[in-house]
C-alpha cells in the first residue's frame, strides 16, 4: 500500500491533480481529503463558528487523521467524518465508509504542516500555481459553494487565505519529494508522478 500526499495552496489545482493521478491508476484508489477532518464546532454558537480560521493547522483534527490513514494501512475499514462549511460543523449522523486499496491519496492545503502525518507518506507532491491564478479560482468557489458574496470572499481572502498560506502552506513545500508548476493544467508533471506511483506499486507488490 502507497500512501501519497497532495498538497498545495487554496485553489492551486489539487483536485484536477487527484482526479487526473486516480483515473490514471491501474489499482485501487482512495482519497482522503483533509477537509473532511475539521474538529467539530457544533457546540459553538454559529457566530463563532463562522469565525474560524481554516486555513490554520490549529483547525484540523490531525488525531483522528493520523489514526485512520494508520487504520488504513493495517487493512481496516474506516468511518470518514462528514463536514460541512456552510454550518461550520461535522455531521453527527452522517459518515463516508473508506475500504483499504493499494494507493492512499491524502490531499489538503496544510497536510505537509502535521509532522506525524508526513511521517506516514511515501510520496509527497506539491501542486504549485501563480497567486492570480488560486484567488480567481477561490473567489469562484467561495461564492459558489460557501454561499460568500464577492466583497466577503475578498475579504476572507485578504484577511484569512493569504496570510496563512504565507505562514504555513508555502513554507511546507520544502517537504515535497515533486512539486508541480502550473497547477492542474501540467500535463507533463501529473504524468510523470502517476509513472512513479505505478513503478513504485509494482516494486511493493514483488517483495
Amino acid at each position: 500500500m502507497l500512501v501519497i500526499g497532495i498538497a498545495g495552496g487554496s485553489g492551486s489545482g489539487k483536485t484536477t491533480v487527484v482526479r487526473t493521478i486516480t483515473q490514471s491508476l491501474s489499482g485501487r484508489v482512495v482519497v482522503i481529503p483533509q477537509d473532511s477532518y475539521y474538529k467539530d464546532s457544533s457546540h459553538l454558537p454559529i457566530e463563532e463558528r463562522q469565525k474560524i480560521n481554516f486555513d490554520h493547522p490549529d483547525a484540523i483534527d490531525w488525531k483522528l487523521l493520523c489514526q485512520q490513514i494508520r487504520e488504513l494501512k493495517q487493512g481496516r475499514t474506516v468511518e470518514q467524518p462528514v463536514y460541512s462549511y456552510i454550518t461550520c460543523s461535522r455531521s453527527a449522523t452522517e459518515t463516508v465508509t473508506v475500504e483499504p486499496a493499494d494507493v492512499i491519496i491524502v490531499e489538503g492545503i496544510l497536510i505537509f504542516t502535521h509532522k506525524e502525518l508526513r511521517d506516514q507518506m511515501n510520496i509527497k507532491v506539491f501542486v504549485d500555481a501563480d497567486d492570480d491564478d488560486r484567488l480567481m479560482r477561490i473567489l469562484v468557489r467561495d461564492i459558489a459553494e460557501r454561499g460568500r458574496t464577492i466583497e466577503t470572499a475578498i475579504d476572507h481572502y485578504t484577511e484569512t487565505v493569504k496570510p496563512m498560506h504565507l505562514q504555513f502552506i508555502e513554507p511546507s513545500k520544502r517537504y515535497a519529494d515533486i512539486i508541480v508548476p502550473q497547477g492542474g493544467h501540467n500535463r507533463v508533471a501529473i504524468d510523470v508522478i502517476a509513472a512513479t506511483i505505478e513503478k513504485a506499486m509494482t516494486k511493493i507488490k514483488k517483495k
